[in-house]
């Protein structure tokens, strides 16, 4: 049975955490990877969960052994994706679920050109601010920084294959396991079986609607209202 690979990228404070917890709990056969990082934990995070943290020099040995699919230096912090986790999806039989950056995004696409990317955008510069300071975990400093990297990050979205403008969180979570589910039917050749046929033929009219060409007119208004941060950074 072929593994299906799957990313999903979005600037923080786009709900794309939330969006993947549904899509565990709702959509079976998916293997969830959990990157390797070297910055501190923070808060509640647990080793395995949220990350698994280790040494700059342990992550820099994996570097060496090429154990990493992808990897990158983010604020003075490595973060890295391990190659373990495809094989533990292939020996499974499940598929692969990685949540990572467009840079990782880009590592993961050139060495596995089957892989389906997805990017998640908030709704507009001025609700991803208002989500951000909604969560109370971010000095004043800490979101202007998350802010500007949002910026910049949203102009990756053109490399994905879908995009999900995350307005309304259950419709979105829908619209994301219909893609799931409508490219590992594409994958294996094998219709959406137990699901039924109506399922099927509405996964992939939902999936289709978010496709990246199908949902550009809705992203330029959302870019435009990150134009400061643009010009700021460009």
């Amino acid at each position: 049975m072929k593994t299906g690979v799957f990313i999903i990228s979005a600037p923080s404070g786009s709900g794309k955490t939330t969006l993947v917890e549904r899509l565990l709990s709702e959509v079976p056969g998916l293997h969830f990877s959990v990157s390797y990082t070297t910055r501190p934990r923070r808060g509640q995070e647990l080793h395995g969960r949220e990350y698994f943290f280790v040494g700059r020099r342990e992550f820099e040995e994996m570097l060496d052994r090429d154990e990493l699919l992808e990897w990158a230096e983010v604020f003075g912090n490595y973060y890295g994706t391990s190659r373990r986790f495809l094989d533990e999806a292939e020996r499974d039989g499940k598929d692969l679920l990685l949540d990572i950056d467009v840079q990782g995004a880009a590592q993961v696409k050139q060495k596995l050109p089957h892989t389906v990317s997805i990017f998640i955008l908030p709704p507009s510069r001025g609700e991803l601010e208002e989500r951000l300071r909604r969560r109370g975990e971010d000095s004043e400093e800490v979101i202007q920084r998350r802010l500007g990297n949002a910026g910049r990050e949203i102009c990756g979205y053109e490399q994905y294959d879908y995009v999900l403008i995350n307005d309304q969180l259950e419709r979105s979570a829908e619209r994301l396991q219909s893609i799931v589910l409508a490219e590992r039917s594409r994958l294996r050749g094998s219709g959406f079986g137990a699901l039924g046929p109506e399922v099927g033929r509405r996964a992939r009219e939902q999936a289709e609607s978010c496709r990246k060409e199908r949902v550009e007119p809705q992203i330029v208004p959302i870019l435009k209202s990150f134009g400061a941060v643009l010009e700021a950074s460009g």
